[in-house]
């Protein structure tokens, strides 16, 4: 019986084995991409311009085909659906990307936001919340956005 109860705290105190760095890297693309089509979708609105943006956007940041990139998308907006809210998507890149690398999704995410032409409140709105999720700094966020749009974030 002893033996037992030491067995069972020495699996369940164990610290649980390393994921695959690939299969990690997928998820954090994924959760990106959720993020992204959260985005586009926020003034319930997802244009061809911003289709053609995010698909773009992805191909270009992880190397992608056309098809592979179709598939992370459909991929993404299954995980986007099933999901309650943003934190398992903004968790995971916050513990995983640098800040150089949340710039550069920031950057991303301004670029479909401003892809229709509008930038709607919601949009607006969503953006400054997926940053602060993202533990990305106001002052990052306006450098983000004036590295897109050329102009000073006026928040």
């Amino acid at each position: 019986m002893l033996s037992s109860i030491k067995n069972f705290f020495t699996s369940s105190m164990s610290p649980a084995p390393q994921a695959d760095p690939q299969e990690a890297a997928k998820d954090i693309r994924l959760a990106a991409c959720a993020l992204l089509l959260e985005l586009a979708h926020a003034d319930r609105e997802f244009t061809d311009d911003e289709r053609q943006h995010l698909e773009s956007a992805v191909r270009r940041q992880f190397g992608l085909d056309a098809a592979e990139a179709a598939k992370l998308l459909q991929l993404a907006q299954q995980e986007r659906d099933e999901a309650v809210d943003l934190w398992q998507f903004t968790n995971l890149i916050a513990e995983n990307y640098s800040t150089g690398q949340k710039m550069v999704l920031a950057e991303i995410m301004w670029g479909l936001v401003y892809s229709d032409g509008d930038l709607a409140s919601k949009e607006d709105y969503l953006m400054r919340k997926i940053c602060n999720l993202l533990r990305l700094e106001p002052g990052y966020l306006a450098e983000a956005r004036k590295r897109y749009t050329g102009a000073a974030d006026d928040a």
